[in-house]
């Protein structure tokens, strides 16, 4: 069968969907993208406000070589589309008794700094760890990010079974927090690497430890910042499918899936009905199944059962001032991060002693913010919304970020706030229909999580195909990329 013959409906313009879209217009699909906001990006969007400029979703970039990627598919030059800054540093931590460390892309700069404030002998076990991670990420992610664990063929191949005799070295059976207390005597340390445990919403005492996987992406890989922001990213990608022929339905809002005989015909969006042959789902798996399948539609429960991940309460602020002991990632740590990840899990007071990330994208987009001041990102981790009182809750956040910043700074900030927004978990459910306003769909608090992630194709209907954080392999920019790579392979190749 050719593959222009059919029509493709992507519901959701967020940075999987895009990918998708992308990658079955090349192959001579008709694509049309349905998407509720008058934006594409999903959560990868920006605004501007008296001269300051905010990316509002993702922050940290990783592995471009996925974005070039689409446009080499497309046979276009990506430098001609889309560009990066490789920054130099991967973040600042800093810690309320004045414990300041620098981390970098380079692991003699690691070492170095490692050595500098907690000592040689900390400093040594680094290069153990991060060559752990490599090995880590190694083994897994050719087989376990970049394909599909829901088809037999992805496990049976030689490489595959090398992995699985590995699995006792992978992690599997402890935590993050239990394999970095293996390696470090520094608490602080310790603190630092199970911070990576957020980067898919989940909590370092209790995800498995092969996510000590993701400081290799940082520390070996580096770290870069799109030249016009995060933004770029989703609309670069959205020109270049608009180029290939992709139609773009902004501010249409998809109510029902079509299905008859267990099969997509269509879907319903605006108010109209559209025959499509195939479906590729890029929202919350979560709202799908609860407000566009049919009722007959069976449910995958265990999927379903899944905790969502944490979301975050974000504060866009325009300084007046610049502070240079800060670069574009910034971390200030809580005192206790055991009993705040407990706060966040639980729906505790999460608020009295939070770890706050600032990111300053000024640092190098100059153009950013208007000179001599900052545009500060300052995001604290959360609860998914679970019908809190966030009216009650976003000031005593606010009052506890601006003292834990004001205290490490040495200067209350509070005053140099001239401008601000604030984005709350249930604005981040109503923008794009994330459960809870989950970051990342579903957690990864469990070793099995990422077994349970929705596949990339339907095992019932026919035709439909899913991809974006809540389906597999997960949430951020690199994996949502990977999941509608998945999903669209997966669509062509049936055909």
């Amino acid at each position: 069968m050719s593959t222009s013959s059919s029509t493709v409906a992507v519901v959701g313009a967020g940075i999987a969907g895009l990918s998708a879209a992308i990658r079955l217009a090349v192959a001579g699909k008709k694509v049309i993208v349905f998407e509720q906001n008058l934006y594409t990006g999903g959560k990868v969007t920006a605004f501007e406000e008296n001269g300051f400029r905010f990316d509002m979703g993702p922050s940290l970039f990783t592995l471009p070589y996925l974005v070039d990627e689409l446009f080499e598919l497309a046979g276009r030059n990506p430098r001609e589309h889309f560009n990066y800054h490789t920054h130099d540093e991967v973040c600042r931590y800093l810690w309320d008794d004045g414990t300041k460390l620098t981390m970098y892309p380079s692991l003699d700069k690691n070492e170095a700094a490692v050595a500098s404030v907690f000592g040689a002998t900390e400093a040594e076990k680094l290069r153990d760890y991060f060559e752990q991670a490599r090995v880590k990420y190694d083994l897994t992610a050719p087989f376990f990010l970049e394909k599909s664990l829901h088809r037999a063929s992805t496990f049976l191949t030689p490489a595959v079974v090398k992995v699985l005799k590995e699995i006792p070295k992978l992690g599997l059976f402890s935590t993050l927090h239990e394999e970095n207390e293996k390696v470090f005597n520094a608490p602080k340390l310790v603190q630092l690497f199970n911070r990576y445990a957020t980067y898919n919403g989940s909590s370092p005492y209790q995800t498995p430890g092969i996510m000590q996987m993701i400081t290799h992406l940082e520390h070996s890989l580096g770290t870069h910042f799109p030249v016009g922001g995060m933004h770029e990213i989703s609309q670069s990608l959205t020109r270049l499918a608009q180029e290939l022929g992709v139609r773009f339905e902004l501010g249409t809002r998809v109510e029902e899936f079509i299905i008859a005989q267990n099969s997509i015909t269509g879907l319903v969006a605006g108010g109209k009905k559209w025959a499509v042959d195939q479906l590729v789902c890029n929202t919350d798996v979560k709202h799908a199944y609860k407000y566009l399948m049919p009722e007959k539609v069976k449910r995958p429960k265990k999927t379903l059962q899944q905790e969502p991940s944490s979301s975050a309460l974000i504060f866009y602020w325009g300084l007046s001032a610049q502070f240079p002991q800060l670069d574009l990632h910034n971390i200030m740590f809580s005192e206790n991060y055991e009993t705040e990840f407990k706060h966040i899990q639980s729906d505790g007071p999460f608020w009295e002693d939070p770890t706050v990330y600032i990111h300053i994208s000024n640092r190098l987009e100059p153009n950013d913010a208007p000179k001599g001041k900052d545009s500060w990102f300052v995001m604290v981790n959360t609860p998914y919304d679970q019908g809190q009182d966030w009216d009650m809750i976003v000031p005593m956040v606010r009052e506890k970020v601006i003292e834990r910043i004001s205290r490490v700074l040495g200067t209350c900030i509070e005053p140099l706030i001239e401008m601000e927004q604030v984005l709350r978990p249930q604005d981040i459910e109503q923008r794009t229909s994330s459960v809870g306003g989950a970051l990342y769909g579903t957690s990864s608090n469990d070793r099995m999580a990422a077994f349970l992630r929705h596949s990339n194709k339907s095992n019932s209907i026919k035709g439909l195909y899913f991809c974006g954080g809540s389906a597999h392999p997960g949430g951020g920019v690199p994996l949502c990329l990977l999941s509608g790579k998945i999903a669209s392979e997966w669509l062509i190749e049936d055909e």
